[in-house]
């Protein structure tokens, strides 16, 4: 579905980026379409540069005459974007929010729209592989619904939900998923360094484990358990390894780690900059 009418990026930065690059590859909009407006002169030239988009500083003049803006700024400036453009987007435009944290009742008295779309897509967007969770408010149309599952869908895989609770859960799991990936990787390479392997070799081995162990689940679909089974055989490597990661608390730490990036994705929705201390940092 090709959307219709120009697409206004509030925020130029890599996510919007990674959304504008899975719209043109697939179609959906032309250069001539879209307009992306942020603050940094050089940020927008070098995209202007790139996809042949037209740029501006100018917040205000950039949706006057949108048909879809893109919300993509960083949660600690949302409510200065929305000062920037108060009044300007046109009523029947659709708001499509990638802010983490940002709940649709908050974006509506912010930026004065009533159809809104609030989505947590991850980085992988950048090179088509994203999972986007979704939602909307009420006054979405049948066809703003649509051209939005189509622009989510543009960068990687898409989720709606009717429950808005969802999204705050997707920005603990999915949208900050990468970095626990990442880190877990991280941890790999560095003690295949640490029994002698060089650091080329070991990121190698580590890379093409998990690629190949999500390809084999996709090929052939089955609880996680029975995979992980598979592979661990009675008083062998994998049950020696095993062990030692139940034995030092591998699922709570992982799971306390979800939990925190949840409450923080709460805290973000009610503007608070900075996060509460815990218990356990206390101690």
């Amino acid at each position: 579905m090709k959307v219709e009418g120009q697409v206004v990026f509030l925020g130029p930065g890599v996510m919007a980026e990674a959304i504008l690059t899975g719209l043109l590859e697939k179609s959906m909009v032309g250069p001539e379409q879209v307009l992306m407006s942020g603050p940094t002169t050089a940020r927008l030239q070098e995209l202007a540069d790139r996809y042949g988009v037209a740029t501006t500083t100018d917040n205000r003049a950039a949706v006057q005459r949108a048909s879809v803006v893109v919300l993509s700024v960083k949660p600690q400036t949302l409510e200065r974007a929305a000062r920037s453009v108060e009044g300007a987007i046109p009523p029947k435009a659709l708001l499509l929010s990638i802010v983490a944290g940002a709940p649709l009742e908050k974006l509506a008295m912010l930026f004065g729209s009533q159809a809104i779309v609030r989505s947590m897509p991850n980085t992988p967007a950048q090179v088509g592989q994203a999972i986007t969770v979704w939602t909307r408010t009420p006054e979405v149309t049948a066809d703003q619904q649509e051209m939005a599952r189509g622009m989510l869908a543009a960068f990687g895989q898409e989720i709606y939900v009717e429950e808005e609770d969802y999204l705050d859960m997707a920005t603990a799991l999915s949208g900050t998923g990468p970095a626990y990936v990442y880190l877990f990787m991280e941890a790999l390479v560095d003690a295949g360094v640490h029994l002698g392997f060089p650091r080329r070799i070991a990121e190698q081995l580590v890379v093409q484990t998990v690629k190949g162990s999500v390809a084999y689940y996709e090929h052939s679909p089955r609880h996680f358990a029975r995979l992980r089974n598979q592979v661990t055989s009675p008083g062998g490597t994998s049950a020696a390894a095993l062990y030692y990661l139940e034995k030092a608390g591998f699922r709570t730490a992982l799971s306390r780690a979800i939990w925190g990036a949840y409450e923080r994705s709460l805290q973000l929705g009610k503007g608070k900059k900075r996060g509460s201390v815990t218990d356990d940092e206390r101690t």
